[in-house]
């Protein structure tokens, strides 16, 4: 049996690689549901080489670290092939988590998937040693996804129950951690026996080129994660919408508790019991009906300054009255408002800041 040792910086930077990784990942899919199928798709490969190549890197670097006391080589093609099936599979996780409906089924089917990821690329990129064989019995290797596949599930959960930086950064702890658990916990319950060197066929890499190819892959996981830190610290300021031009006021005489609305050259009031919803158009708004939307001559502003406490601006573009809305919809990071009314009344959205007080006012 080979007796080996560690060198202790090296399993540090191991560790740091991963939990780098993993955040660089993670912040690369946040806010995906409001942008276009196609920048979705980019950044989630993005992401999906990210946490491949960091997981893999983990594990190489965490076997530099290691000192046999013989020669060691990586057969090319499984050392590539371990990086390649760790990055498939998180894109797999990462297109579950983003083009299907987030449910707890489908967090727990990403989270295991990434698990799984992490053992597999763990024992291909350990089969292509040469010069020293490892030797893993079954239940080692059972022991590694008891191990990953939890932990890979708690990750998405936090990560994806709630799209906070809070949970950001606890997914990060428990998925960085969890990729060093497993390595480390497999290279516990494996031995190495001498072994010799097989025939030159496949090309193989000894320490110092898989440290150069780590070292590249090191690099751009650097790169990448200090962009994304750049953006997850930096708090874009909320644009400012223009100021509406002043609407003329109200006749002195208006009755309390009416909404004006323009038709056939008079201005008609409704109660605002009749009043569904208002939408902003441009300087004036749409006031929605029973029997269907009316030109209102208020400004979108100037609605929710007049309207009473029952009517609830949801979106920047539009209020509602809390009490006839009748379903409320959760569809990822957004929500919707349903009213009865027109079949032409579409479904309000809710904007992302504003679903917890609209779910509240609702009583849900």
């Amino acid at each position: 049996m080979v007796v080996y040792s560690y060198n202790a910086w090296l399993v540090a930077a191991s560790i740091l690689i991963a939990l780098m990784a993993t955040f660089t990942g993670l912040s690369l899919t946040r806010g995906l549901s409001a942008v276009a199928i196609g920048q979705r798709q980019l950044r989630i490969g993005m992401a999906a080489i990210a946490l491949g190549s960091g997981i893999w890197s983990m594990h190489f670097v965490a076997m530099l670290a290691m000192r046999f006391g013989v020669p060691v080589y990586y057969e090319l093609i499984r050392t590539v092939a371990s990086a390649l099936i760790a990055i498939l599979l998180a894109g797999v996780a990462l297109l579950i988590m983003h083009f299907a409906s987030r449910t707890p089924a489908a967090m727990a089917a990403s989270g295991a998937i990434l698990g799984i990821g992490i053992v597999v690329m763990h024992y291909v990129g350990l089969s292509a040693m040469q010069g020293c064989l490892p030797l893993s019995s079954p239940a080692s290797i059972a022991l590694a996804a008891a191990l990953a596949i939890p932990l890979g599930i708690a990750a998405i959960t936090i990560a994806y129950g709630r799209r906070t930086e809070r949970n950001i950064l606890l997914a990060t702890a428990v998925f960085g951690t969890a990729v060093a658990i497993v390595h480390f916990t497999a290279m516990l319950q494996t031995t190495f026996q001498p072994a010799p060197l097989t025939p030159v066929g496949a090309p193989r890499l000894d320490n110092a080129q898989v440290a150069i190819l780590v070292l590249i892959s090191v690099f751009v996981i650097s790169g990448a994660f200090l962009l994304s830190s750049a953006s997850f610290m930096i708090r874009q300021p909320a644009p400012v919408a223009p100021k509406a031009a002043p609407s003329p006021p109200p006749p002195p005489d208006l009755p309390p508790q009416r909404l004006p609305y323009e038709r056939d050259s008079r201005t008609h009031l409704v109660s605002f019991d009749g009043v569904l919803a208002v939408h902003a158009e441009g300087h004036y708004t749409t006031a929605w009906l029973e029997t269907g939307p009316v030109f209102c001559p208020w400004s979108i502003t100037q609605a929710e300054a007049r309207l009473p406490p029952g009517f609830m601006r949801v979106h920047r573009s539009w209020i509602v009255n809390i009490a006839r809305v009748s379903a409320y919809e959760r569809a990822k990071d957004h929500g919707y408002c349903v009213l009865p009314g027109p079949p032409a009344l579409p479904r309000i959205p809710v904007a992302r800041t504003r679903i917890t007080a609209v779910r509240e006012a609702l009583g849900l």
